[in-house]
């Protein structure tokens, strides 16, 4: 999958423009990822210095994006006829989600085994439901 990755509130906390503190295992999981064969874009709104300190910051802690702010990294306004600043992903990764941010382990799971956010919240309502149901009684024929 081709994947945009916001930078601040996302893989930082927001303290734009300063870099805010790393989100729990947030470079870990874009470094899985990538391991996994996903291709990250850093798809942010920092721009200049602002923008290279993002992705030296990443760089130092072992996360190489695709692209940044781009399709792809040769990708030029001036040269593509169908430039659009829309990305051609398969999925966003944003603290202005809809919801928010789900933790980083939730977001590593829903890319590896494929499942959205309503798949985990049905589970977990489902899990929740049977853990306080009280043991079966068992049968008068049944041992112990």
């Amino acid at each position: 999958m081709t994947i945009a990755v916001d930078f601040d509130g996302t893989i930082v906390t927001h303290e734009y423009p300063k870099i805010g503190r790393e989100r729990t295992f947030a470079t870990d999981t874009l470094k899985q990822l990538i391991k996994d064969g996903h291709q990250l874009i850093l798809w942010t709104v920092r721009e200049g210095a602002l923008l290279e300190d993002a992705i030296n910051w990443c760089r130092e802690r072992g996360v190489e994006f695709y692209a940044v702010n781009r399709d792809y990294p040769e990708e030029e306004r001036e040269k593509n006829n169908n430039f659009s600043r829309k990305l051609k992903v398969d999925l966003w990764i944003d603290d202005r989600n809809v919801g928010g941010l789900p933790d980083w382990g939730t977001i590593y799971r829903m890319v590896k085994e494929n499942v959205t956010w309503n798949d985990i919240m049905h589970e977990e309502v489902h899990n929740d439901m049977y853990s306080t149901l009280p043991p079966k009684k068992k049968k008068w024929w049944q041992i112990g």
